[in-house]
């Protein structure tokens, strides 16, 4: 039987209505169509954005396993005299803690062996583990108050990356795809990158740049460090690319038949991969090719730079990226998650991203990308105070941290050179200008000319957007 012939049996009551004019397939496909025509930007809601943005695009640099505030940028001084004393219960206040450290009879203070000084004209604080990071502190957003509702790496990820913590809802990567489309019709408009450092390195599922309950067109696509950058990106031995173009051709035949029938928005999503994954297959291959970077680029990342799924290498390629109009990049670095050895673990976290982290700053400034490139740097909470395990002179651990941890934040629109928020004498808790995850989303999104508040998308009956009923722009950040 005629595969159309056989749908036809299957139609539903939903199926009769997704035929009328007012289908979404039908709208996705003529989306699709318009994307095709012409205009720089392509894809995206008409009437987004809905103000001037101040960024064009976002790299985020997520640091998976959460770096240790204490170590890096939340300079505590006063700790030294509590060295190894109980941690007050008052400072605790009855706060839960993981399986890691419930157990133990005390929680003995562990202040940072690392020194601490203040650089640039803004005077913010930064450890001798992060000189580089030092040496941009006039650029750099500092935020120490960020603050999240999980304790456990899984929920906290998924929380940070889709504003809840339970699986399913779509990723901000992939809400911006959906609400702003791409400036490149030839890549995709989200991309994810992920290397691995030296440390412990936690569980990081695809769904943490998924599409959730958007159309799967919007999630990201992830570069791969040895072999194609995508999967089956290379036509195989002895199939040219005119005869993948003839193949896609009668493919996209068949599919806009289906989608006449049946109005599938999968179906649209489907076409519009195909070829852009044919475009990728010119694309791709120059976007990834670092032989034409000059050596003065590799000496300016770092010693890794040089080596394919590095972090160092993979912010080069971040800088490209944003260089070719890709919306959102983000790229995920395992290995923080340090709950003992954490000086000599930290160390090496240090070596592998303060460089280039900073140099992704003065990379797309110099070339005066940074005004509108919005920079996020910042893993899913903190670290606690008190030693996990023994504590001696020169080692220690933490456990996880939800009630206060440091981010930063450069260029595209935020105010440079500032430290935002207070924490209490021990980093455990905010003493002042506390920022939740919601927070930080809505002022993503506004600086992107986004109202976090209209960026909706209807599922099971209800309106849903990244920030649930929550978020605050948080206008103090904002230049």
């Amino acid at each position: 039987m005629n595969p159309l012939d056989q749908a036809r049996l299957f139609i539903t009551r939903r199926h009769f209505f997704a035929r009328t004019a007012t289908g979404l397939g039908a709208a996705a496909l003529g989306s699709l169509c318009a994307a095709e025509a012409g205009g720089k930007s392509t894809g995206g809601l008409p009437g987004l954005p809905h103000f001037a943005p101040k960024a064009k695009r976002v790299i985020y640099l997520f640091q998976h396993g959460a770096p240790s505030q204490l170590d890096l940028f939340d300079h505590k001084p006063a700790l030294a005299g509590a060295r190894g004393k109980d941690l007050p219960a008052s400072i605790r206040m009855g706060q839960r803690l993981t399986g890691m450290t419930a157990y133990q009879a005390s929680f003995p203070v562990a202040p940072s062996i690392f020194p601490f000084a203040q650089h640039g004209q803004s005077g913010s604080w930064f450890s001798e583990l992060i000189p580089h990071m030092a040496q941009v502190a006039d650029d750099l957003c500092i935020i120490k108050t960020l603050h999240t509702e999980a304790i456990n790496h899984d929920p906290a990820v998924t929380f940070f990356q889709t504003g809840f913590q339970l699986a399913g809802r779509p990723s901000m990567g992939a809400w911006v795809s959906y609400g702003l489309g791409s400036e490149n019709q030839d890549l995709p408009a989200f991309v994810v990158m992920v290397s691995q450092g030296t440390g412990n390195a936690q569980a990081l599922a695809d769904r943490a740049w998924g599409s959730g309950f958007l159309p799967s067109k919007y999630q990201g696509v992830k570069f791969r460090a040895g072999g194609d950058p995508v999967l089956y990106l290379s036509n195989p031995p002895g199939y040219e690319s005119p005869a993948r173009r003839r193949y896609l051709d009668d493919l996209a035949a068949l599919n806009e038949m289906s989608q006449r029938e049946l109005h599938d928005p999968e179906i649209a999503t489907r076409i519009a991969q195909y070829e852009m994954a044919f475009r990728m297959q010119t694309s791709v291959p120059e976007l990834t090719d670092l032989s034409h970077e000059p050596d003065s680029t590799f000496e300016m990342y770092g010693p890794d730079s040089r080596k394919p799924g590095s972090y160092a290498a993979n912010c080069i390629l971040a800088r490209r990226m944003a260089e070719r109009g890709v919306r959102f990049i983000q790229l995920f670095h395992r290995g923080w998650d340090q709950h003992g050895n954490l000086p000599r673990e930290i160390r090496q976290q240090c070596l592998q991203t303060d460089q280039p982290s900073a140099a992704l700053v003065k990379d797309l400034k110099q070339r005066g990308l940074l005004d509108d490139t919005l920079i996020v740097w910042g893993g899913e909470f903190g670290r606690t105070v008190y030693s996990q395990g023994t504590l001696t002179e020169t080692n220690y651990g933490r456990d996880h941290h939800p009630r206060c941890f440091t981010m930063w934040l450069a260029g595209g629109g935020v105010k440079p050179g500032i430290s935002y928020g207070e924490t209490d004498d021990f980093s455990y808790n905010i003493a002042e200008n506390p920022m939740e995850i919601h927070d930080l989303h809505a002022t993503m999104m506004h600086l992107l000319g986004v109202d976090h508040t209209r960026l909706t998308y209807k599922f099971q009956g209800r309106h849903y957007r990244l920030t649930d009923v929550h978020g605050r722009v948080v206008r103090d950040i904002v230049s």
